[in-house]
């Protein structure tokens, strides 16, 4: 098990920036699958990005390619996800989540995660 604590959520206009982070409560690197994970209201979740354990490529959603990028300091076990040019359609809680049992091709989707961080909100204004 794996505890995780999110920040950096927040409103925002369209155009704009924010950066969540994802405090781990152990090292991650080698073992773990680590995802960030969105549910706006109304729709099921939907996997952002994540990440494979070993520093594999990471694997993005259409939605946020180009846009968003997945970072991590091993040293702080701190996952990290600079969201840039954010749309009103990005608003939604933000999860991190972790698992052992994923492979590299469920790893974007949320039923691969069994460890969750509580969420933090994003909101993107027009």
């Amino acid at each position: 098990q794996v505890q995780l604590v999110e920040s950096g959520g927040g409103s925002v206009q369209a155009g704009g920036s924010l950066r969540l982070s994802c405090a781990a409560s152990r090292y991650t690197y080698n073992n773990y699958c680590m995802g960030w994970i969105r549910q706006a209201p109304g729709k099921e979740r939907e996997g952002v990005v994540a990440i494979y354990p070993g520093g594999m490529s990471p694997y993005y959603a259409d939605s946020v390619k180009g846009r968003f990028t997945i970072s991590r300091d091993n040293a702080k076990n701190t996952l990290y996800l600079q969201m840039n040019s954010l749309k009103p359609e990005d608003t939604a809680m933000y999860y991190c989540a972790a698992s052992t049992g994923c492979s590299y091709i469920t790893m974007i989707r949320s039923y691969a995660y069994n460890n969750w961080g509580q969420g933090t909100q994003v909101t993107v204004s027009s």
